[in-house]
């Protein structure tokens, strides 16, 4: 996998995890307060597809994983 697959990764699964913690009536609500987690990956996305620079894909690289195309 590359960096930027893992990236897609993490970004889903932690947009879809913060949705059911944060949507009322959802089985695993905790608080609304998770959808400001929602928001800030999005943010995240939004201005890592502006800049090119991702502070997950650098942290990723550290750990070893090759980088994406």
């Amino acid at each position: 996998m590359t960096s930027w697959q893992i990236v897609r990764l993490f970004a889903g699964t932690f947009i879809l995890v913060s949705l059911l913690l944060g949507v009322p009536g959802s089985p695993l609500f905790v608080s609304q307060w998770w959808l400001a987690f929602t928001a800030f990956v999005g943010a995240n996305l939004l201005q890592s597809s502006l800049t090119k620079w991702c502070p997950l894909e650098i942290i990723l690289r550290r750990f070893g994983v090759r980088a994406g195309c």
